[in-house]
């Protein structure tokens, strides 16, 4: 049996979007996200660093990052992953914690669930970043907050990274 995703239209008052074609197959930028080791070299803006990272790959699994600052700060993120389709599409959500417990968020990004798309074009990949929130609000203080940069940057360090270690 194959299991084909339900399509998500995005809300664009809730929702942020990035999408890009990167020279890098779908394969190597799941690798890239799905690998603790790699995940922790491009996953947040330098000079900040992910200093600690756990994933376990599968619908309940956890998803966990400890980022640290150049000058002593500090970012906890815990999250869930709803769907694992290899190489093609990644769901999480930071609203659950693993074994889909919900969990209190006190933390300056609003609860979001992610959607990451990958499909091959040409010789890369269109990637498709989507930050879904619980209301515009949401989503427009995940905005204000640099999801555009901050995303964009993380994914040019995705990129590098692939491009450095194929």
């Amino acid at each position: 049996m194959t299991y084909d995703p339900v399509p998500y239209r995005p809300d664009p008052a809730c929702d942020l979007v990035l999408t890009r074609v990167v020279p890098v197959p779908p394969a190597r930028v799941w690798r890239a996200w799905t690998d603790p080791a790699q995940l922790a070299q491009w996953f947040c803006p330098r000079p900040w660093q992910v200093v600690e990272c756990r994933i376990d790959l599968r619908p309940g699994g956890e998803f966990f990052t400890r980022m640290a600052g150049p000058e002593g700060g500090e970012s906890l993120n815990l999250g869930c992953y709803l769907e694992v389709l290899p190489a093609r599409r990644l769901v999480w959500t930071v609203a659950l914690a693993p074994g889909f417990r919900p969990v209190p968020r006190e933390h300056p990004v609003p609860a979001f669930t992610a959607i990451i798309e990958l499909a091959p074009e040409g010789a890369g990949t269109r990637y498709t970043a989507t930050a879904m929130h619980l209301d515009p609000a949401g989503a427009k203080t995940h905005a204000d907050l640099g999801f555009h940069e901050g995303w964009g940057t993380v994914l040019d360090q995705l990129v590098e990274l692939c491009q450095a270690q194929p």
